[in-house]
């Protein structure tokens, strides 16, 4: 305050004592301030989209936190509230999540929203419906402009429940970008999205270090998980025991599945990613499981069961390679296998592989792996600046 009036004022000068020097001081101060401002306008102007993404589905953290690197205040996990922000291509980010996260109890600061829902069962579906019904009142009064979906889409590819949002059917939602092989991705307003590691289970952001990439692993293979009956998994663990080959490799099954992790079951799970060098991804209810990414994030390569599973996911009109059409797209630099028969002919060529070459291989995955991400992120962005923003066409 003093500033403005003693830049207002010259003559004016409360302490009768020599204050040139202070003038100086302060005029440089508010020529600072006004680089600072300029500057800050300068790119606002460059931000001209400001776009709000409100995580109602743990699949958010996996889009935040690692594919745009974001940061969220508090850091506490089992916050209320959490925030965080961050510019991007020509776009102002603020993303928002947690249980206090509610219609009409926070600020819509922004014209354009990205909803992150769940889709994967009926009662999520209801909840999820809720948040398309706040942002199309918003529409209606218009509050915000455009409104884009990521949706943890249900594991047989049921979403027809979602299809009357969509602009291209009458609805609101200009973007859908779904989990799993939907057969309706077009990638024109409909993209794939990666279903990514287990953030509902805290599975955290790693960075690689150096023992990583270069200490020997203990283990040839790892696969925890639980053991479904009459299911290919069954006949994994029976190939791993017939040569003996379950000593070489970390097998930890069980028979339910248990959506709670212990603190404990956790550890070991990590463990086995980063003490493997292949980690084995049966098929479940679908292909694609939070464990192929989450051994990328620890360099201990997937070999995955390359089979469709049961229900309405498949091939779409843009790609022919289901099952994991995104990540084959991508040339992800896995092993897939049709037959968990085709094992012990890989840990036997696992056998031989020196330590350098297990190096170099790691070395190939998470590099891939941190440029998957990166492309999806700049994809992302591309696809909604190219849908928010005006066109210059006219």
């Amino acid at each position: 305050f003093t500033d403005h009036v003693a830049l207002g004022n010259e003559e004016w000068n409360p302490w009768d004592a020599d204050e040139k020097n202070e003038l100086a001081a302060s005029q440089q101060r508010y020529e600072a301030n006004l680089k600072m401002i300029k500057y800050a306008r300068s790119h606002l102007e460059q931000t001209s989209l400001r776009v709000q993404i409100w995580g109602k589905a743990a699949i958010g953290l996996y889009l935040w936190q690692h594919i745009f690197g974001g940061h969220l205040e508090p850091a506490d996990v089992i916050a209320q509230w959490r925030e965080g922000s961050q510019n991007a291509g020509k776009t102002y980010f603020s993303f928002l999540t947690g249980p206090s996260v509610v219609p009409g109890y926070f600020s819509v600061e922004a014209e354009h929203v990205v909803l992150v829902l769940n889709g994967r069962e009926p009662a999520k579906v209801a909840y999820a419906t809720q948040w398309l019904h706040y942002a199309q009142t918003l529409m209606e009064s218009r509050k915000i402009q455009h409104v884009a979906v990521v949706l943890l889409g249900n594991e047989q590819c049921n979403n027809a429940w979602i299809q009357p949002y969509l602009k291209r059917n009458g609805g609101f939602v200009n973007l859908l970008f779904v989990t799993y092989d939907s057969a309706f991705v077009n990638e024109e307003d409909i993209f794939q999205w990666p279903l990514g590691v287990a953030t509902y289970r805290n599975f955290p952001v790693v960075e690689p270090s150096w023992s990583m990439l270069y200490d020997p692993r203990s283990y040839l293979c790892n696969f925890l998980g639980t053991v479904y009956k009459n299911s290919s998994r069954e006949t994994l663990i029976e190939i791993l025991k017939q040569d003996g080959l379950d000593k070489l490799c970390w097998i930890a099954a069980r028979e339910q599945w248990q959506p709670q992790e212990t603190n404990e079951s956790f550890k070991n799970y990590q463990d086995a990613l980063l003490q493997s060098d292949l980690t084995l991804c049966p098929v479940g209810i679908n292909t694609e499981c939070y464990r192929i990414y989450e051994a990328c994030s620890y360099g201990s390569l997937p070999v995955i069961e390359d089979v469709m599973t049961p229900g309405d996911c498949g091939n779409s009109s843009v790609y022919h390679s289901a099952p994991l059409q995104l990540l084959k797209t991508m040339g992800a630099p896995f092993i897939f296998i049709k037959n968990w028969k085709e094992l012990p002919a890989i840990l036997e060529k696992e056998k031989k592989m020196s330590l350098q070459e297990k190096i170099q291989r790691r070395k190939k995955l998470l590099e891939w792996y941190r440029n998957f991400k990166a492309w999806m992120r700049q994809k992302f962005i591309n696809t909604l600046e190219n849908s928010f923003l005006p066109s210059d066409k006219g």
